[in-house]
């Protein structure tokens, strides 16, 4: 990759009323990834996301599209698509007048219009239903209307706000992997926002994560899982998520930092063999595998995964296991400490 980011964003800030919205926004996106903005509600990702659309004008700060200063520009002049949680169709129309309504706007010539969107009913799977209206598709179809409008639009800014939230869990499974497949094919920047940490850390090249309006950590899901800048990532990512302990009851440690560890890296062993006694909380069957939940004073999140099924009593005596190159360890702040 040569040249400066397809996408910048610098310092940029918005505030209501003096209350926070979004505070020192500074990322830098490629041309042709997939950056998901993540995070729990009220954290900031759909204001970032709608400060990159030009839908809010930051009170601070630069926001640049391929090498052009878009800051305070309107949406239509920033050469970028969207496809909102709410597919955001028009009732009334059909199928191939939702796609192609953009195009009509634009006074794209007609011919051009049905070569585009033959194109996009085509790698959206929709061939066989232009007549139709929305009312008529279901929730994933209705999706897939909306991105073929995207599609059709032809641009190589593609902003995606919680696309599938309405969706049932298996048609989530299904349109997510078409969302990733097009943006793959048609090579376009996505930038994604979603609350689903399962949806940012299957789909997306990068990953963006936020709270309380401000970025925690920006990287791989490979490095927001592995290597957490701090707690509150480690916590937030990975399901299970990170168990914390508190460093002064495990042996071998000085007391003054948390440790963490991730389920897969806990064992059980025989009685007085481990570094840590525990209780059993919880046990949850997931088909290949038993997740256990352990209490255990000073441990939060703390939890083993056994093969198969594995139920045992709540209350259940279990001593547990970790080998140290397996943990993380973080300050009395929360942040990861040098060198770990």
């Amino acid at each position: 990759m040569t040249g400066a980011p397809f996408v910048i964003l610098k310092d940029v800030a918005k505030r209501w009323n003096g209350q926070l919205g979004v505070e020192e926004i500074s990322l830098d996106i490629e041309e042709g990834t997939f950056v998901a903005l993540l995070g729990p509600s009220g954290c900031g990702k759909s204001t970032s996301l709608r400060l990159l659309a030009g839908l809010e004008i930051p009170d601070e700060g630069q926001i640049l599209i391929d090498g052009r200063d878009v800051t305070t520009s309107a949406a239509s002049d920033r050469n970028l698509s969207m496809v909102f949680q709410s597919y955001a169709l028009f009732p009334h129309l059909s199928v191939a007048e939702n796609v192609v309504f953009g195009l009509k706007v634009r006074r794209v010539p007609r011919a051009e219009r049905a070569e585009k969107m033959a194109r996009a009913l085509e790698i959206t799977g929709l061939q066989g239903y232009e007549s139709r209206k929305p009312g008529e598709l279901s929730g994933g179809q209705r999706q897939r209307v909306a991105l073929a409008r995207a599609i059709v639009a032809g641009q190589r800014l593609c902003l995606m706000d919680e696309p599938l939230s309405n969706l049932d869990a298996k048609l989530r499974n299904s349109v997510r992997k078409d969302i990733k497949k097009l943006q793959r094919d048609l090579g376009i920047t996505v930038v994604y926002v979603t609350h689903d940490q399962t949806e940012a850390m299957s789909m997306a090249d990068k990953v963006v994560l936020m709270k309380d309006g401000r970025i925690q950590q920006v990287g791989t899901p490979d490095d927001l899982y592995n290597r957490p800048v701090n707690t509150f990532v480690a916590e937030f990512v990975g399901a299970p998520p990170m168990a914390l302990i508190d460093s002064s009851t495990v042996d071998g440690f000085e007391p003054g930092f948390t440790l963490g560890v991730r389920a897969e890296h806990v064992s059980i062993v025989p009685d007085g063999k481990g570094r840590l006694s525990c209780t059993v909380s919880e046990a949850e069957f997931l088909g290949s595998e038993t997740l256990i939940g352990l209490n255990h004073a000073g441990t939060t999140g703390l939890s083993v995964l056994q093969p198969g099924l594995s139920l045992m009593p709540e209350g259940a005596h279990v001593d547990v296991t970790f080998d140290d190159h397996n943990l993380h360890k973080f300050n009395q702040e929360g942040e990861r400490l040098a060198g770990t």
